[in-house]
Formats: structure tokens, sequence, C-alpha cells
């Protein structure tokens, strides 16, 4: 049986609190916390098509209200050049309460939502 000081404890207990549900990393860039690294490289990608004139811009999480007391935060709204703008969420894995806010949006705003 293996027996762990106090300090080897707390640090199991910092560690193990660090970890996402769904293995997702964080990750910061330009002071913004993404909750994968799957969207801080997307958020990457649109910052290369917004200095190469793909896109007019883009917004990082925008929320939408769905009914009160339940919002949904999209991971990014993209404003194309012609005029139209796309609804982003970068998925590793859809949850039953994404799912669910998912089809209470587009039947809201008549908007679909772009999985990456």
């Amino acid at each position: 049986m293996e027996h762990w000081s106090l300090e080897e404890f707390r640090e199991y207990q910092n560690k193990s609190n660090t970890k996402s549900k769904f293995k997702a990393k964080k990750t910061k860039i330009d002071g913004y916390t993404f909750d994968s690294q799957k969207e801080a490289e997307y958020y990457s990608e649109l910052k290369i098509k917004l200095k190469a004139n793909e896109i007019k811009g883009f917004c990082i999480q925008p929320t939408f209200i769905l009914a009160p007391e339940l919002k949904y935060i999209a991971d990014f709204i993209v404003f194309k050049n012609d005029g139209t703008s796309e609804i982003i969420d970068t998925k590793g894995f859809r949850t039953k309460e994404y799912i669910a806010k998912k089809k209470v949006f587009e039947d809201k705003y008549n908007l679909k939502i772009i999985e990456i």
C-alpha cells in the first residue's frame, strides 16, 4: 500500500481538479481563455482570415437568450464579406444540454449552428 504525504495528496487533488470532464485542455491566447485547444486553434485561424481580408470580423463567445433564465453561448460569430454571418461551435463532444439548446436556438433564431 502506498502512503502519501500531505503535500503529495494536495498536489494530486490540484492536478485532478484542473482536468476537464471531456479531457479538453483550457488554452490561453491573447488574454482569452478557451475551453479547448481546438477552440483556440479556430480563433487563430479566424485572426489569419481577418488579416487576409477573407472575413469582415468575428465575435468571441456571443450570448443568445433562449428563454428567461436560459441562454446559449456560442464559441464564435463570423461576419463574412458578403454580409452574412455564421454561428460557430467547436465541439469535441455533444452533451445532452448542448443538443437541447442547439434545437431551441435554431428554432428561435432560424439560424444553423455550424459545428467544427
